[in-house]
Formats: C-alpha cells, structure tokens, sequence
C-alpha cells in the first residue's frame, strides 16, 4: 500500500516576509490521517485555522493566499511545492503573520526543514486525483492545463522579453517518473524586476525582498552577484510554483500539467475547473504500490 505521510517530529523556523518585510516564525507539526495540510494564523485571538484547499485562495497577486473570514496566510507555493515534492499529505502549519517567511526564495529551504524532521509513513492509504480528461483554462496568450497522464509530469514555457532571461532556457519539463524534486525543481529561486519594485511598494507588497531571497533583474542583467543557480532557473521556478499552487488540491495529481505564461491565477482556476466537473477525475489509491505509476514509488532524492 502507497501509505500517507507526515513529519516525525516538529520543526520550526523563523524568515522575512517577502511582502510584508518582518521577522516570522514558522513552524512545521506532525499531523494524524487525513487531516491535510492545515495553516493555522497563531498571531490572531482567537488563532485561525484554514485548510488548504482550492476555494480557499482568493488572492493571487504576486503569491498565491488562502483566506478564511478575512484572515489570510499569503506565499505559501514554495512550501506547498516542497510538502508535493517530498509527498507530505498530513501536517500543522503554524505561522505568526499573514504569510509564509520567503526564506531564500526557492523550495530548497522548506526541503532542509522537512528532512531536518524527518518523514514517517502513516497506516492509512495515501489518496490521489487521477485526471479522467482534459481540462484547460486560456486567458490571452497565457494558458494551463491538465490531461490524464500515469504519473505526474509537468511542462512549462515561458516568455518574458527580457534580455537577460531570453538568454536562459524558455521551457522546462520534469517527468516524476524519472527526476525528482529535491535535485530538479527545488534550488530555482523567485525573481523580479527592479522597474515594478515602486508599484509593488505602493500596494504594501515585496518590502522584504533582496538578493538574498530572489533573482533580481533591472532592464538588461542579473544583478545578484553568484549570478544564476541553474541555465534554467527562471523557468524551473515558475515549474516550482505551479507544483505549489497545484498541491493546494491537498492531493497528489496523476496527470500531466502543461502551461504557457501560467502564473498563481490561472493555475488556481485551472484547479477549480478540474473539480468543478466530475467527470474529469477520480479518486484513486494503490493497495499494492507495483500497480502505481513510478512517480509515487521511486525514492525521494
């Protein structure tokens, strides 16, 4: 049986918030079966709970954030591609602000916390979201969608014109039945753009961000001094995101998702089409893992 997991023990951190620029604390908690992946704001008195799922994000400018009653928990798609990557089903999130600390800005710390933990498998049967038929959402040029697929892949393009990543890779794929998310998604960090950074002050977002938590371009170069991590970095990373937002179905996907300048937006409604119809998957779980797809057995590295 593909079983469930969580952590084995609590883990906790404490970061910058990218958007708001203050210290927060996070702290990661084992959690029993089929309980989820729950956010708990423990700043508020009373504290507020909300489980991740697709009707909960009611934001999506520049990070996805759950809402529940007008408390929010924002930025929560690194963390979530790294509960993905290392297939976390059940787990407390504790936070004392309204988003997630930025760390430095990729999955890769998120990944150190999990591991620093340590994974224990549960006795209860992990349950996946097989995709029956495909599903897409358009918005312009910018487009996702999901088709079924026996294992989980991702493909994604992008297209920014700008000198500096026009230079770099402008589509990426990662086929779980071959790669693995700590060695081939988890190091790509977020990026941005000097020339938006007044726009985003003056609507109280990115007061925290440096070059020690994102790619930062002005109009023509990298400016961070190591330069790029990866010759697909900037690509990987919207790879990277998509698998968070994704995961806040609170399943894992048997499918193939594939985008062309996707951002939080489209991939949330792309999640809420999917189950807003019925006919277009299924529950599924693997008693004898030998009959699951190789995405969900190979060992995590």
């Amino acid at each position: 049986m593909i079983k469930q997991r969580t952590l084995r023990e609590p883990v906790s951190a404490v970061g910058v918030g990218v958007h708001s620029g203050k210290k927060i604390r996070l702290t990661l908690r084992p959690a029993p079966v089929n309980t989820g992946l729950v956010f708990t704001r423990t700043d508020l008195n009373p504290p507020v709970v909300i489980q991740s799922e697709p009707t909960r994000v009611n934001d999506t400018r520049m990070a996805t954030t759950l809402d529940k009653d007008g408390a929010r928990i924002a930025t929560i798609e690194h963390m979530m591609s790294a509960f993905s990557g290392l297939a976390i089903d059940n787990c407390f999130i504790d936070v004392d602000a309204p988003e997630i600390p930025i760390m430095d800005g990729s999955g890769s710390t998120f990944v150190y916390m999990i591991q620093s933990a340590g994974i224990v498998e549960q006795d209860a049967p992990r349950r996946f979201v097989r995709v029956l038929k495909p599903v897409e959402v358009r918005e312009g040029d910018k487009w996702a969608s999901l088709v079924p697929y026996e294992g989980y892949k991702l493909s994604f393009s992008i297209d920014f014109g700008h000198e500096a990543i026009d230079k770099t890779a402008q589509f990426v794929e990662v086929d779980f039945n071959k790669q693995s998310y700590v060695r081939d998604v988890s190091y790509a960090r977020t990026f941005g753009f000097v020339k938006d950074l007044e726009l985003l002050w003056s609507l109280g977002l990115a007061q925290g961000g440096t070059m020690d938590n994102a790619i930062v371009l002005d109009d023509k170069h990298v400016l961070n001094p190591e330069g790029l991590r990866a010759e697909d970095e900037f690509a990987k990373h919207k790879l990277l995101d998509a698998m968070g937002d994704l995961y806040v179905l609170g399943h894992p996907l048997i499918a193939h998702y594939s985008a062309f300048k996707s951002g939080h937006e489209i991939n949330n409604k792309l999640l809420r089409a999917l189950i807003a119809d019925p006919l277009s998957w299924e529950y599924v779980e693997y008693p004898d893992p030998e009959l699951a797809p190789r995405s969900f057995t190979a060992a995590v590295a």
